[in-house]
C-alpha cells in the first residue's frame, strides 16, 4: 500500500507539470482555436535562457522572473510577426506554422546552448520543512507555482478590464471590434501568456528531467492528453486533466504496463477522448447555427 501510494503522489507531483503545459496550450487555443504543437520547444528555449542567466550569475528567482517576461514578450513578438498575417488562413497553414517553429527552436536552442544535458538547479532545496515521505521539496514547490498560476490567471481574467477583453475577443471577435477592442493585440497577449506559462513549466520540470532541447517532447504529449481529458477550453479543467495524467501514468506504468510503455497512457487517452468525449470533462458544447 505504501509503495501505490508513492506512486499516487509522484504522479501528482509530475502532474503539476503536465497542468502548467496543459495551461498554456488551452491559453493559446482560446485566443486562436488552435494547438500549438511548438509550446514545448518554446518553453524549451526559454528554460536555456533561464541557465544562461544562473550561470552568468543572477541569483534564480531574478532569473526565474526576467525569463517570464522575455518568454511573454518573445510569444507576443512571434504572434504579431509570424502569425498574424495568417491569422485568416486555413488551418493546414497554421498547422505547418506552428510545425515550423518547433523545428526552428529546437535547432537553435541545439545551435546556440550545444545538445549536452545539463543540470538545473530547483528554487526549492531538499532538507526543508517541505520534504515529506512522498513529496520531494521540488516536488511540492512544483505544484504551488501552478496552482498559484491558475489563481493569477483566474483573478485577471476575472476581475481585469484587459483580462475581460481577451475573453470577449476570444469568444466574439467581430462584436469586440464593434466596442473598439483590438483584437489581434489581445490574440498576441494570449500567445504571450501561453509562452510564460510554458517557461514557468519548463523551468519547474528542467530540474527533474535535466536540460538538453528535446526536454519538452513528451511533456508537451502529455499535457496535451490533460488539456484534452479536462476540457480544452477550460482552464480549471485542463489542470485538472494534468494532474489526472500524472497520476495514471505513474500508476498504470509502475503496475500495469511497465515503465518503457507509459508514454502509450498520453496517446490511449487522447484518441480515447477524441473518439468519445471531444469536450473533455468539463469542456463546453458549442452550438453553432447553420
Amino acid at each position: 500500500m505504501e509503495a501505490f501510494l508513492h506512486q499516487v503522489f509522484s504522479g501528482l507531483a509530475t502532474g503539476g507539470i503536465y497542468a502548467s503545459m496543459a495551461l498554456a496550450l488551452v491559453m493559446i487555443y482560446q485566443s486562436t482555436h488552435h494547438i500549438n504543437f511548438s509550446q514545448g520547444e518554446m518553453a524549451t528555449f526559454c528554460t536555456f535562457i533561464a541557465w544562461a542567466l544562473i550561470e552568468t550569475g543572477f541569483p534564480y528567482w531574478v532569473a526565474f522572473f526576467a525569463t517570464v517576461a522575455i518568454g511573454l514578450v518573445g510569444g507576443m513578438a512571434i504572434q504579431r510577426i509570424l502569425l498574424r498575417p495568417v491569422e485568416n488562413a486555413p488551418i493546414l497553414t497554421n498547422v505547418i506554422v506552428f510545425i515550423g517553429l518547433l523545428v526552428i527552436f529546437n535547432s537553435t536552442a541545439g545551435w546556440i546552448f550545444d545538445h549536452t544535458i545539463k543540470a538545473f538547479p530547483s528554487p526549492f532545496p531538499r532538507g526543508t520543512f517541505f520534504d515529506t515521505q512522498y513529496f520531494s521539496s521540488h516536488e511540492i514547490g512544483s505544484i504551488m507555482v501552478t496552482l498559484l498560476v491558475l489563481v493569477a490567471l483566474y483573478v485577471f481574467f476575472r476581475f481585469t478590464p484587459l483580462g475581460l477583453a481577451m475573453r470577449a475577443a476570444a469568444q466574439n471577435p467581430v462584436s469586440s471590434r464593434l466596442v473598439g477592442i483590438r483584437v489581434s493585440w489581445m490574440l498576441a497577449l494570449g500567445w504571450g501568456l501561453a509562452a510564460a506559462i510554458g517557461a514557468i513549466a519548463g523551468m519547474m520540470v528542467a530540474p527533474i528531467v535535466y536540460l538538453d532541447p528535446n526536454m519538452m517532447a513528451g511533456i508537451l504529449l502529455y499535457g496535451f492528453a490533460g488539456a484534452l481529458l479536462g476540457g480544452i477550453d477550460n482552464p480549471w479543467g485542463a489542470v485538472f486533466g494534468g494532474f489526472v495524467v500524472g497520476v495514471l501514468e505513474n500508476v498504470l506504468g509502475a503496475y500495469v504496463i511497465g515503465t518503457e510503455l507509459k508514454l502509450t497512457v498520453a496517446l490511449v487517452l487522447i484518441v480515447g477522448v477524441l473518439t468519445l468525449k471531444p469536450t473533455g470533462l468539463f469542456g463546453k458544447v458549442v452550438v453553432t447555427r447553420v
